[in-house]
């Protein structure tokens, strides 16, 4: 092993450039801030079209494996164990993103023998039947585990999962990195101020089934509160269906948008809402956006992540989960109140600096990463 220059293996299902969701994004800082630290990362995913040469993207190396099937959200791949095994024989650490149980299968089968960091980014909430077959094999994955990072006090607290290996827990919170996001030009900010106006709420996200916008969409029922939707998903077509069958005027659907068009958006809204209702949001990394612009923030208390980011009444409101009439009573409040709005979203953006910048989470995965390997050298 190479102490000068350490490798580190990242392991997901998805990943850049195929998919671009939470997970996803945070595996980019992880892979981007350790190597300030002296870590070289690699990240090993599946595709549809796989590459059998891997990919450089953003100064590391991305190997693909093709996805032969898929069942319950779990892909599954029979090239994934060779490619994996040849890549961990290179690797000092292998870093796994949890859940995804093809991953545990690997893990066992490769006997790679390598120090092993898992990131919990959360529970399995839907698929609780094929939970009962997995459980065996997902808490023989996490015992193996050296460390297991939680992602958020909150998550770790009402997760019966994590709390079952609190001997080997580090809390580390995801980050983003500001200065990697556009500055929107002043005719693109009046592109968007003339077509959706001047004061909105904003939602940015994958339109999944978690996301709670049925519950937005039945909050703004006899309201005439803007509300901007950015993102796609599953669920689109079946929520732009919900807002004709409710009559609603004032929803604005904008699809994916690049990266320049959303932070517009981000600078021009008067707040952000992000109501998802069940624990697949384990975190929020679009409401955490929300925070880093200043913005006050309105989100639903699941015990997760999203009310670490939100603090209920300092940086915005928390509401119960699956509640259109508390919600609506929110917007409401940030509404008609856009002086207490205004001083919410600054203690949003103070709190952003002080827990959440890409910086802190990488220095901490550098400092695990050291950890491990100066444990794993001693064992030696």
């Amino acid at each position: 092993m190479s102490m000068e220059s350490p490798k580190v293996l990242h392991f997901f299902k998805t990943y850049y450039p195929d998919s671009f969701g939470g997970i996803e994004q945070a595996i980019f800082q992880m892979c981007q801030g350790t190597a300030r630290y002296g870590y070289t990362s690699e990240v090993l995913t599946l595709s549809a079209d796989a590459h059998e040469a891997p990919i450089a993207f953003s100064g590391h190396m991305v190997h693909q494996a093709r996805l032969d099937l898929q069942l319950a959200s779990t892909g599954f791949s029979f090239s994934a164990f060779r490619k994996f095994s040849i890549l961990a024989k290179e690797a000092d650490i292998i870093h796994f993103h949890f859940p995804w149980p093809f991953m545990d299968l690997v893990h066992f089968a490769t006997r790679h023998g390598k120090p092993t960091v898992v990131t919990y980014h959360s529970d399995i909430i839907r698929q609780k039947t094929l939970l009962q077959f997995y459980r065996p094999l997902m808490n023989q994955f996490l015992a193996s585990a050296d460390r297991i990072v939680a992602t958020s006090p909150n998550y770790l607290a009402t997760s019966p999962v994590l709390n079952l290996y609190r001997d080997k827990i580090v809390e580390i919170t995801y980050g983003l990195d500001k200065s990697a996001y556009p500055i929107p030009a002043p005719d693109l900010l009046e592109h968007w101020r003339s077509k959706v106006g001047g004061r909105f709420f904003l939602f940015v996200g994958m339109l999944r089934y978690y996301k709670g916008l049925h519950i937005l969409l039945d909050a703004l029922q006899g309201a005439d509160y803007p509300v901007v939707i950015v993102g796609s998903g599953p669920v689109e077509t079946e929520l732009k269906n919900h807002a004709i069958r409710l009559g609603l005027n004032n929803v604005h659907f904008l699809g994916q948008l690049p990266d320049e068009d959303k932070v517009a958006l981000l600078t021009l809204c008067c707040g952000v809402v992000f109501p998802s209702h069940l624990r697949s949001e384990a975190f929020g990394l679009s409401l955490l956006e929300g925070a880093m612009y200043g913005k006050p923030m309105i989100s639903s208390e699941i015990g997760t992540g999203t009310t670490y980011i939100n603090i209920a009444d300092e940086t915005g409101l928390v509401v119960p989960p699956s509640d259109p009439v508390a919600l609506r009573q929110a917007m409401r409040y940030l509404w008609e109140h856009p002086a207490e709005a205004a001083a919410m979203g600054k203690r949003a953006e103070e709190r952003y600096w002080q827990y959440f910048t890409a910086e802190q989470m990488a220095k901490s995965y550098a400092d695990l990463y050291g950890d491990l390997l100066s444990h794993g050298a001693r064992r030696l």
